[in-house]
């Protein structure tokens, strides 16, 4: 991996003094042949030793083979930067606009998919596969995928049941048991009433999945399963852009496991598909 990927992929994990030094690597990347560990120190206001554990807890052993391979990464082309790079920017502003969202979010999804293993995806789908109800809720911007991923699993002959207020899904979860699993979908997963739902749905033998960001939160600290999400954009107007991206990237994947695993599945959704259809050409 990428040694600036994998700083952008753990930031969320680092300690306040560990995201300045990731921060000021991942802005000034073209720059670091000319730091020592003791410069880059000053530069930021703190102890040498600080930017020497940070390489270390990276894996390397120590910040010259952490500069090394960053050097590596940018002669490779691995910086993935939000521009072109040396490219002339095109003549279009709103086409400049786009290419840089989308680096945006693929950048997002690319971490997405590093911070969480294929086999807790395939825990996760199996965890939904054979699981008697599956209750899926998310509030604000969290409710669009949430109540769509519902519906796709009614699609292929997994009962979702969907609710967009905490009251009425503890109300629709109150005989829930094992067998049963709970999708609680929270950017920051700090919501009271969504911890609290998770928490006795855990309680009643039901089995919870939290979809967060990385970062330490009481929903994951409920869940049994957690999906991770990592998105970052200096602009406050684009960074949940990149966090519902990536969420959905990772949502579309596990659908896409269920959907493929027999053909059952997939007859199922051909049969539903047509009746939708037959309603819609009414």
């Amino acid at each position: 991996m990428s040694p600036l990927l994998k700083i952008r992929s753990e930031r969320d994990q680092m300690s306040a003094i560990e995201r300045r030094i990731a921060d000021y690597l991942l802005e000034n990347a073209h720059l670091l042949r000319d730091y020592s560990s003791q410069q880059l120190a000053n530069a930021l206001g703190i102890s040498q030793s600080s930017v020497v554990k940070f390489s270390q807890k990276l894996g390397f052993k120590g910040y010259p083979d952490l500069k090394f391979s960053i050097g590596e990464a940018i002669a490779r082309g691995d910086r993935h930067d939000d521009g072109a790079g040396a490219q002339a920017a095109p003549a279009d502003p709103n086409q400049a606009l786009a290419e840089r969202l989308w680096h945006g979010k693929a950048r997002a999804e690319e971490e997405t998919r590093l911070i969480n293993p294929p086999e807790r995806i395939e825990a996760i789908a199996e965890l939904i596969q054979h699981a008697r109800r599956v209750y899926v809720i998310g509030l604000g911007e969290d409710g669009v995928p949430a109540r769509a991923l519902s519906m796709k699993l009614a699609m292929i002959g997994i009962l979702g049941i969907h609710h967009f207020d905490p009251v009425l899904m503890a109300a629709s979860t109150a005989s829930a048991g094992a067998g049963d699993v709970l999708l609680v979908l929270s950017e920051q997963g700090k919501l009271t009433s969504l911890c609290h739902l998770a928490r006795s749905f855990a309680e009643s033998g039901g089995r919870v999945v939290s979809a967060t960001r990385h970062t330490p939160n009481p929903l994951r600290a409920h869940a049994d399963h957690a999906l991770l999400v990592s998105a970052h954009d200096e602009r406050a107007h684009v960074e949940p852009l990149l966090y519902h991206s990536a969420l959905q990237h990772l949502l579309d994947l596990i659908f896409v496991l269920l959907c493929e695993r027999g053909q059952d599945r997939l007859r199922q959704l051909d049969r539903q598909a047509e009746r939708v259809q037959d309603m819609l050409d009414i």
